[in-house]
Order: structure tokens, then C-alpha cells, then sequence
């Protein structure tokens, strides 16, 4: 462990609550894992957590007192549950069993634990650990869903083999991931005090960064919308501005990469120092997006329409008898993320996709990420309500191998400063497993 590692998360003032189950020791990994990286650590052990992992065991690994009592007179004279929740930076629960998710959704506060979550002021992230069928029951649905309106952010869980012997989503995020997501929700990711340098998260808007930790790789990305025609005046679309798509390519050539920035039809400027290739069609974007291949990561930034017309018309087709129907056939458009991450001499080293969605947006990002092969998906709610489509600025969900990570609200250009920053660490340590 280098000097610089060990001051990733220097200052930070981490607040652990254990919840009770078989993920719990884990936590103990986890309590190491920030010490390594310069933060303090406390630790409230609930009385089900006590089960699995003893107070002394998180005190020593901690060095501070491991808390357990709500009505210890000591402590909260001393320390006091206001104080516990006021002195921390982040308040992180790991395992965050049904139970504890269900007394947060409801405001309940009968154990140091949840006296101290209802008390914060500060950011809330959680680390969802349970058996397959309660993740799944409408019940832990429902209050998920009160928790992330109320802006806890969550990370995991995972996918795997349960303690009971079942298999499923419901296994605990890996201490590595929680420790990502615990950047993430700080605001300031690892990678911005990494060995890769300041500049990741701070670099010239005037163009390519020489030094970056992206320079001399190649960084392909999709943007906007594709246009299918159903004759020669008409077309499907969709509501995409390319405003996203234009910023992560503005944000890969500030880290120094060589960009391509293939687009669809947008109302945009061309980012300047970029190679832009403008495209109408699906079609026209996957053969422009393989032709900009060997690339070292791929973001598929489009949204490209999944059908065109079967039969395009050769002229303006005309309206027949008043209040008469048509019908228009459709055909699948070719998909490009799943072409582009499909295992072969030419994939990039990450592919990353985007999951725009209206409903089940978790649920249907995950199962985009496994049926198209990507490594990331970034996951937004473009509910008209949300003003995400078409806006400067979205509220993403990140969805790697290791679970998922809700990030705040932030612009669109920010967002992407942040993606690729992120993107360029996973590559150094993709390297440094290589090596």
C-alpha cells in the first residue's frame, strides 16, 4: 500500500452502523479498508449485528470505542447519539438488513441505530444485505423506494449464493465497491487524490490534457439520437439532445484522451479538439462506430431507436379517406452496446452503456448490463417530470459488476467529468492486475 493510496479518504469522518446477518463480517474488512485510506472510523453495532461481529473486534480494528446502547449514560453524556450523527462526514450501514431499511423508510428510532439515522443531517448510504425473497417482497420494495425519494443512496446488492443456500440478488456489496460508493457519495471521488493525479477531476477546459491519466487512449463515444426514416419527409426519433453524450466527450479529451464522438442529429456545437462523425441512422452509427474502432473504452452515450420502418417509402406517403387508420410495420434496429461489448480482439476494455428508463429503473439496468455484456451502466430516470431528457442536468445510477451506486444530482458535464475519471482509475488498475 503506497503513501498516496493511504490518504484517498484522509479526514473523512465515517459513521459504520452493523446491522444483524452473516454479511457482517464484512464490515470488519471494511473498517480496515477506510483506516488504510486515512479516514476515522466509528462504529454503532446493533444489538442483531452483535450476533455475528463483537464490539471488541470493531474497536480495535477502529481504534475507537465501538457503540452499542442507546440508553448508556456515559455515552450519551459524553458522545451522545446527536453528536454521533452531527461529527460524522458519512454515515454508511453495512449489512442494512430488511428490517433496519424498513424502520428508516418509517422514521422509527428505538435503538441507537436508527435514533442516530433519524438525527443526520449528513448523507445516508446503505448497503442492502438479505435473503433473495425479502429483497424481492413488495414490502422492502416499497421502502427502498421512500429511502431513495429521501435521498439514501445505496450500493449493491449483488447478485450470488446466499448463507440459506438459495442464489439471487441480496448478497452484500463486496467492501471494494462500498468503498467506491463512499467516494461517490462524499462528492469526492478516490480518483481525485489517486496516484493519477489532481487533474482527473480538475482539468483545463481548454482542450487535451498532455498529462492526463486518459492521454494516449483512444475513447469512443455515441451521442444523440438516430433518425429512421419512414419515407422522405418523415422519421422516428426520439427526445435525446446529445447534451450528455457532447460532455463526455468534452471531459475524455480534458484527461488527454483521442476522442471520437459519433452523433447523431443534434442541435449542438462540435466539441473543439474532438473527431466528430455526424450520422443519421442506427445503421449509419454502429458501421461509424466500428470504423472508430480499436478504442480502449466505449461509451454508448446514443439513444438510439430500437425499431425503423420495415419499408421506407420511396415518396411522402399521403393520408387516405378522413378518419381513416394506417398501420406501419417495424423492424429491430441492430444494437450497438451489445455489438460493440461482444468478446473479441477488437472490444474495447470497458464498455460502458446507458439505460434510460421511465420505470424499474434498477431492475431494468441490471438485466440491460447482463443481456448486452457491458461492464458499467449508467442508469437515469428520464420521466418526463424529471426534465433529464433535453436538460443540463441528470441523476445517475452506476451499475458495475460489484453492485450498484446512486450518485446525487449534479450538471451533465460534472457527471461525465466524473464517469470518465472513474473510468481511467478502473483502466490503471486493469493495467496494474496485467503487470
Amino acid at each position: 500500500m503506497t503513501a498516496t493510496k493511504a490518504k484517498r479518504l484522509n479526514g473523512k469522518a465515517i459513521l459504520l452502523i452493523v446491522g444483524g446477518g452473516i454479511a457482517a463480517y464484512k464490515s470488519l474488512d471494511l473498517v480496515r479498508r477506510l483506516k488504510e485510506r486515512g479516514a476515522s472510523v466509528r462504529a454503532i453495532l446493533t444489538r442483531a449485528g452483535a450476533e455475528f461481529v463483537t464490539p471488541l473486534s470493531l474497536s480495535v480494528l477502529s481504534e475507537e470505542k465501538a457503540f452499542t446502547d442507546l440508553f448508556d449514560l456515559k455515552d450519551e453524556a459524553e458522545i451522545g447519539h446527536i453528536r454521533l450523527s452531527r461529527e460524522a462526514d458519512l454515515i454508511v450501514v453495512a449489512p442494512a438488513t430488511a428490517d433496519l431499511l424498513a424502520k428508516m423508510a418509517h422514521g422509527l428510532a428505538d435503538d441507537l441505530a436508527t435514533a442516530v439515522l433519524l438525527a443526520t443531517d449528513k448523507t445516508v448510504l446503505v448497503a442492502p444485505a438479505m435473503n433473495v425473497r425479502m429483497w424481492q417482497h413488495p414490502a422492502t420494495k416499497r421502502n427502498v423506494a421512500t429511502l431513495r425519494a429521501d435521498g439514501v443512496a445505496l450500493v449493491g446488492p449483488e447478485e450470488g449464493e446466499m448463507a440459506c443456500g438459495e442464489y439471487g440478488l441480496g448478497r452484500m456489496a463486496e467492501p471494494a465497491a462500498i468503498i467506491d460508493a463512499i467516494a461517490s457519495s462524499l462528492g469526492s471521488s478516490l480518483l481525485g487524490t489517486s496516484s493519477l493525479g489532481t487533474s482527473l477531476l480538475a482539468a483545463s477546459p481548454a482542450g487535451a490534457n498532455a498529462e492526463g491519466p486518459l492521454q494516449g487512449l483512444r475513447v469512443l463515444i455515441t451521442s444523440g439520437p438516430t433518425h429512421e426514416p419512414i419515407d422522405p419527409v418523415r422519421y422516428l426519433a426520439n427526445r435525446s439532445s446529445g447534451k450528455q453524450g457532447h460532455a463526455l466527450a468534452r471531459a475524455a479529451l480534458e484527461l488527454g484522451a483521442e476522442v471520437v464522438l459519433v452523433s447523431g442529429p443534434v442541435a449542438l456545437p462540435d466539441p473543439h479538439g474532438v473527431r466528430v462523425v455526424k450520422v443519421e441512422t442506427a445503421h449509419e452509427m454502429l458501421a461509424a462506430a466500428l470504423a472508430a474502432l480499436p478504442a480502449d473504452i466505449a461509451i454508448c452515450a446514443a439513444a438510439v431507436a430500437d425499431w425503423r420502418a420495415a419499408d421506407e417509402a420511396p415518396q411522402k406517403l399521403k393520408k387516405q379517406q378522413p378518419g381513416s387508420e394506417a398501420s406501419l410495420k417495424l423492424k429491430q434496429n441492430p444494437n450497438i452496446l451489445a455489438t460493440l461489448a461482444k468478446p473479441g480482439g477488437k472490444r474495447p476494455r470497458l464498455v460502458i452503456g446507458f439505460a434510460a428508463e421511465t420505470e424499474n429503473l434498477i431492475d431494468n439496468a441490471i438485466a440491460k448490463r447482463r443481456a448486452k455484456g457491458a461492464d458499467w451502466i449508467v442508469a437515469n430516470d428520464v420521466w418526463p417530470g424529471t426534465g433529464a431528457m433535453g436538460g443540463d442536468h441528470t441523476q445517475i445510477h452506476l451499475i458495475t459488476g460489484q453492485g450498484t451506486e446512486d450518485w446525487p444530482a449534479m450538471s451533465k458535464d460534472e457527471m461525465a467529468r466524473r464517469l470518465l475519471a472513474r473510468a481511467a482509475e478502473t483502466l490503471q488498475l486493469l493495467r496494474s492486475a496485467a503487470e
